[in-house]
């Protein structure tokens, strides 16, 4: 029996509509699941190696997936459509795709764990500090004052460079070796290449290395105008190799700034962040 998952909250929610169009592939009629209010791990215990669990939505969608099932020994096969608005955590993996699916068990294993303000959660794209995670904040709130609203984090970010973010002081921590950077914008650790809607933090991360090790992209640059018109380099994964791009790859990580600011994880939001820890193994 194959089994389509959806959340009917994503990609504005359109997540059931775009599971159920996409489901028009296939050879067989599925049975349709919602995620919303499901028991994730009594649903698996269920299925059999006969069976495929086929979960539509977008980064939140994987993200919330993966935490409440990471360490699960799946006994079905586990595909991934995406079927969500910023599909970052899809364009990292699109290569893999076979069939209009990707295989999705093999990236459940060796998640990293951010800790930051007493919150220990496993993520699959990347953590934004600094004017990303800003940036999701103000959407946020937008999203909260009108829910149909459509949000241009590109517009937000162009904003908050000319003038609303207020540059910080950064100290990192990459594996017991510590750096402090002036004129930070952002100082984010990349599980994949991708956050943000597509911008490519991490062009040389990737997250089936053997190593398991992540990346962590600290801009600092002086200016506001300098560093707006080198942000667009930055979105496009061609920041390789400039000076005021610094890359850190590691197992532990640990950013401190001087002055709080909001942080995301893979899109969720927490505000007013000192300091956020990243271990992963």
């Amino acid at each position: 029996m194959i089994y389509v998952l959806f959340n009917s909250k994503s990609n504005n929610s359109r997540g059931e509509e775009d599971a159920r169009n996409w489901a028009k592939c296939l050879d067989t009629e599925p049975e349709f699941v919602s995620l919303i209010g499901l028991d994730y791990k009594k649903f698996f215990d269920g299925l059999t190696k006969d069976d495929e669990a086929i979960l539509c939505g977008g980064d939140g969608t994987v993200n919330y997936f993966a935490n409440e099932m990471y360490g699960y020994k799946f006994k079905c096969k586990l595909s991934y459509v995406k079927c969500g608005s910023g599909n970052d955590f899809y364009r990292d993996v699109e290569k893999y795709e076979k069939d209009g699916r990707v295989e999705f068990t093999q990236f459940l294993k060796h998640l990293p764990l951010v800790k930051v303000n007493g919150i220990e959660r496993r993520f699959l794209n990347g953590i934004g500090y600094g004017i990303d995670g800003e940036t999701c904040l103000k959407g946020d709130l937008i999203r909260e004052t009108d829910p149909s609203a459509e949000i241009n984090y590109t517009s937000i970010a162009v904003k908050l460079l000319l003038g609303g973010y207020k540059i910080r002081k950064a100290t990192v921590i990459v594996d017991g070796n510590e750096e402090s950077f002036k004129h930070v914008w952002l100082s984010s650790t990349m599980f994949g290449k991708f956050y943000g809607g597509g911008m490519m933090a991490a062009p040389d991360q990737d997250r089936l290395n053997k190593e398991h090790t992540c990346t962590l992209t600290t801009l600092s640059s002086v200016g506001r105008l300098n560093t707006l018109f080198r942000f667009p380099t930055f979105s496009s994964g061609k920041h390789e190799g400039k000076k005021w791009i610094n890359h850190k790859v590691g197992h532990s990580f640990k950013v401190t700034f001087d002055i709080p600011c909001a942080i995301q994880i893979d899109g969720d939001v927490i505000p007013d962040v000192k300091e956020y820890e990243v271990i992963i193994k």
